[in-house]
């Protein structure tokens, strides 16, 4: 596999871990950070916007995953893609910790 498509699967699992937050906040009716918010990425934006964002996430994810020969490259693609998802998520968590209402 070439550099580019490690690339491509990184940002693919950052992508489509991404899309899940957004997806699952915006489908329950539910406000949540995006890049629309005011100021972005910490004031909360509507749940139409946030399942919109996060089927944008989810078809970016899924063209990365497909340009990034995930399921062909075999194991070392996998674990790009894996570690596209475990940083991502790490630092949502970390940046939406303290964020949201409890």
């Amino acid at each position: 596999m070439t550099w580019h498509a490690y690339v491509a699967a990184f940002f693919a699992g950052a992508f489509l871990a991404n899309a899940v937050p957004h997806f699952a906040y915006g489908i329950c009716g539910d406000p949540f950070p995006t890049p629309f918010g005011k100021p972005p990425g910490k004031g909360l934006s509507s749940p139409t916007v946030n399942v919109l964002w996060g089927l944008f996430n989810l078809l970016v994810g899924c063209v990365l995953f497909r340009f990034g020969h995930v399921c062909r490259g075999g194991l070392p693609a996998q674990l790009v893609f894996f570690a596209g998802i475990t940083v991502l998520s790490v630092l949502m968590s970390r940046q939406f910790a303290n964020k949201l209402p409890r």
